[in-house]
Protein backbone atom coordinates (compact mmCIF):
# COMPACT_ATOMS: atom_id res chain seq x y z
CA UNK A 1 0.00 0.00 0.00
CA UNK A 2 0.83 3.31 -0.72
CA UNK A 3 1.90 6.12 1.71
CA UNK A 4 1.26 9.34 1.50
CA UNK A 5 2.55 12.63 3.34
CA UNK A 6 1.24 16.37 4.92
CA UNK A 7 2.29 18.34 2.09
CA UNK A 8 1.94 21.37 5.53
CA UNK A 9 4.32 19.59 8.01
CA UNK A 10 5.90 16.34 5.91
CA UNK A 11 4.20 13.81 8.33
CA UNK A 12 3.40 10.43 6.40
CA UNK A 13 0.68 8.17 7.01
CA UNK A 14 1.83 4.71 6.61
CA UNK A 15 -0.84 2.38 5.69
CA UNK A 16 1.16 -0.40 7.19
CA UNK A 17 0.68 1.06 11.11
CA UNK A 18 -2.36 3.07 10.61
CA UNK A 19 -3.24 5.54 12.82
CA UNK A 20 -4.13 4.38 16.28
CA UNK A 21 -4.06 7.40 18.36
CA UNK A 22 -6.93 8.40 15.90
CA UNK A 23 -8.45 5.36 16.10
CA UNK A 24 -7.27 4.03 12.89
CA UNK A 25 -6.78 0.49 12.20
CA UNK A 26 -3.23 -0.73 10.20
CA UNK A 27 -3.70 -2.10 7.46
CA UNK A 28 -5.84 1.13 6.50
CA UNK A 29 -5.45 2.49 2.85
CA UNK A 30 -4.97 5.95 2.30
CA UNK A 31 -8.25 5.95 0.26
CA UNK A 32 -10.35 3.98 3.10
CA UNK A 33 -9.81 6.74 5.77
CA UNK A 34 -12.75 8.85 6.85
CA UNK A 35 -13.39 12.17 4.96
CA UNK A 36 -12.72 13.94 7.91
CA UNK A 37 -9.49 12.73 8.79
CA UNK A 38 -6.79 15.43 9.55
CA UNK A 39 -2.99 14.95 9.94
CA UNK A 40 -2.58 14.41 13.45
CA UNK A 41 0.64 17.38 14.05
CA UNK A 42 -1.31 20.01 11.67
CA UNK A 43 -4.75 19.14 11.25
CA UNK A 44 -5.07 19.94 7.37
CA UNK A 45 -7.36 17.39 5.93
CA UNK A 46 -6.95 14.35 3.41
CA UNK A 47 -6.62 16.70 0.39
CA UNK A 48 -3.28 17.99 1.83
CA UNK A 49 -1.88 15.12 1.17
CA UNK A 50 0.55 13.61 -1.81
CA UNK A 51 1.66 9.98 -2.29
CA UNK A 52 4.94 9.54 -1.63
CA UNK A 53 7.39 6.17 -3.89
CA UNK A 54 8.93 4.08 -1.11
Amino acid sequence: MKKYRCTVCDWVYDPELGDPDAGIAPGTAFEDLPDDFVCPLCGVGKEDFEPIED
